[in-house]
């Protein structure tokens, strides 16, 4: 009878559970998605060449996405890193890029546009002079470790350009990191 009642609330658990956790507005970024994106960074491939490394959701049903990064990953293989345009909406993530197009057997080249090879899209914004962060300014500080990534709202202390490297506090003023800055309010560092 215990075992009865055990699996009866567990039931009832996941019968609470799910309808919760669907409510919650988190919507599946698809590869179509991801494949206009990287499309727009220079890199002509279809949806059938990507392979999601892990699920990934987003806020809204339509985020805008970015190429942060592309990298060799052996053969015909790339790594790409994406993220939102709004930090808010989703965390950034991989996906490969499989330049053999196994799933439908036929070869999908993974052709960079003219003058926008892998090395240059991972360099995107790194040649700016002008400073996109001012000292006293909120920004988020995005810290990648090996296996997560941790994000922070700190305050910067120094200006920065895009691909700069300056130091910048937790909104308390107790930690000092240094990160470099990747875009206007969003600087990278390591863990």
């Amino acid at each position: 009878m215990t075992q009865y009642k055990l699996i009866s609330t567990w039931i009832a658990a996941v019968a609470i559970v799910l309808p919760a956790a669907a409510a919650t507005g988190r919507h599946a970024i698809t590869t179509g998605q991801i494949a206009a994106a990287i499309r727009g960074a220079g890199v002509a491939i279809s949806a059938k060449q990507i392979t999601l490394l892990t699920g990934v959701v987003a806020r809204t049903g339509s985020p805008v996405l970015r190429v942060q990064s592309m990298e060799p990953l052996g053969g015909r293989r790339m790594k790409v890193r994406l993220e939102c345009a709004n930090i808010e909406e989703c965390v950034p993530f991989y996906v490969a890029i499989d330049g053999n197009g196994e799933s439908s057997g036929e070869s999908l080249p993974v052709t960079p546009a003219p003058g926008r090879t892998p090395a240059h899209i991972a360099r995107v914004g790194t040649g700016a002079k002008t400073p996109v962060m001012r000292a006293g300014s909120p920004a988020i500080l995005l810290l990648d470790g090996d296996q997560m990534q941790i994000q922070l709202p700190v305050v910067c202390l120094e200006n920065g350009a895009i691909g700069q490297t300056i130091r910048v506090a937790s909104m308390d003023r107790r930690q000092i990191y240094t990160a470099q800055v990747f875009d206007g309010g969003i600087l990278r560092g390591r863990l």
